[in-house]
């Protein structure tokens, strides 16, 4: 399993603005409807938040299908969804700020709600039969 961005791949998504995200569907098979989202770079990871908290419905198929797929700076990958929490959300709150200081969104993306609902991205192998897996 590849669990890490290339240096490359990091910066051309930390640059973007144009993350959509697709977790499995509840047959672990089918992608879901792409969901243009806010993403992070912190350190060498990717991270991304849903604005409506846990409640958000592309939140919720990530956390229990654990996989999907992302479209970021024209490329599409296979990647693994793992939940955080913790003193992270601190710095990941700073790389909101410093990426969408203008935006009035930013607020509700730094608030208790969404911090509820982080998400680090880890890009991994695709697999031919996730049902064997």
């Amino acid at each position: 399993m590849m669990d890490t961005w290339s240096k490359d791949e990091l910066s051309k998504i930390a640059e973007s603005d144009d993350l959509h995200i697709s977790p499995f569907r509840e047959d672990g098979v089918t992608y879901g409807t792409p969901t243009w989202i806010w993403s992070v770079v912190v350190g060498e990871d990717l991270y991304v938040r849903a604005y409506y908290g846990q409640d958000s419905r592309w939140y919720q198929a990530a956390v229990r299908q654990k996989a999907g797929r992302i479209t970021v700076a024209g490329m599409t990958r296979e990647v693994a969804f793992v939940p955080v929490d913790g003193p992270i959300n601190d710095l990941i709150d700073n790389a909101y700020r410093a990426k969408y200081s203008s935006s009035p969104y930013l607020s509700s993306m730094i608030s208790t709600r969404s911090r509820s609902a982080t998400v680090k991205v880890m890009p991994c192998e695709p697999t031919l039969d996730r049902a064997s897996v």
